[in-house]
């Protein structure tokens, strides 16, 4: 019994094993992330600077998709760059306990905001479509910092609702992450009590965050969809469903899996499946984000030319 009281520490250090031990798939998956890695952030960057820069695209729409940039940065420079890491050794790298709950802490906050900042993005495409005549006096620049800010603070509510009970978490001995990042779900499996509060709060925050804010997002589409339907020519409803589904296949795929990993049940968990899906939603999100809404978007299609021809000449 004192062994095991030995034993059972909140300890020092946890082992991350990774996405790999081979040495052969480490370098190419160091590869492949990296490339991953520039292109969320160059991808990222330049959006923010052709929005900021190009005045034709001083408006709501545009300034939530700026601070969706700065999201999708935050959220892939918290698990990428130890990821990286990771691969550059060819034994399972340790991670301090506080370095291992700040990153989680991060993953939460970088995780809550990109969905209400969805959300916020849907709502304001509601707006610009169902009242058009309303638009500018609806969407007033003090009402998008206040839901930039509203976005900020979900995200931030939802992470210290997770991170303060993880703190308490007891674990044993050498612990040993079978996962990439320090997320929750992989740090309960490897804990040996404690657990029950964690899991609790964890399955109620994401049915009751990610419903929520889902929920605000199909509402707004619902509604879209309506007004859309109701335009009589064909060339007015593509224009009007064009505005939309680049944000709705971005949508799509980050609720689908980040719900999915964090209210499955446990018989259907294995390490393949959480890292796969957690790749999906923290890594190739942030990437596809910029690209999505730069190719499917003529207004920043044509802004990026007019960027380009500007360094041309000077």
């Amino acid at each position: 019994h004192i062994e095991q009281m030995e034993n059972q520490t909140s300890g020092t250090d946890f082992i991350i094993l990774g996405l790999t031990s081979d040495p052969l798939l480490q370098r190419l998956l160091f590869t492949v992330f990296l490339i991953i890695y520039l292109i969320i952030l160059l991808g990222n960057i330049v959006i923010m600077m052709v929005i900021r820069t190009d005045l034709h695209l001083h408006s709501p729409m545009y300034f939530f998709l700026f601070h969706l940039a700065v999201v999708d940065i935050c959220y892939a420079t918290t698990v990428v760059p130890k990821m990286l890491g990771n691969f550059l050794v060819k034994r399972s790298i340790t991670i301090a306990v506080n370095a291992c709950m700040t990153q989680m802490f991060f993953i939460f906050l970088s995780a809550g905001c990109e969905v209400f900042m969805l959300s916020v993005m849907a709502y304001d495409r509601y707006v610009a479509i169902c009242n058009p005549l309303k638009y500018q006096e609806a969407m007033s620049k003090h009402f998008c910092y206040q839901l930039v800010g509203s976005a900020w603070a979900m995200g931030l509510l939802y992470s210290v609702l997770n991170t303060i009970p993880a703190l308490n978490i007891q674990f044993c001995g050498h612990t040993e992450i079978k996962h990439f990042s320090c997320e929750l779900p992989p740090l309960l499996s490897a804990a040996c009590n404690g657990t029950f509060l964690s899991n609790l709060i964890l399955l109620f925050s994401a049915v009751i965050f990610g419903s929520s804010s889902f929920l605000l997002t199909l509402i707004s589409y619902i509604c879209i969809i309506a007004t859309v339907l109701k335009i009589q020519s064909a060339e007015g409803r593509h224009k009007a469903f064009s505005t939309c589904s680049s944000h709705f296949i971005v949508v799509g795929l980050l609720y689908v899996t980040a719900l999915f990993q964090y209210t499955k049940p446990k018989s259907v968990s294995s390490i393949i499946l959480d890292q796969v899906l957690s790749t999906q939603y923290s890594i190739l999100t942030p990437m596809l984000n910029p690209i999505i809404y730069s190719l499917k978007n003529k207004d920043m299609k044509t802004a990026l030319g007019r960027s380009l021809k500007k360094l041309q000449f000077v």
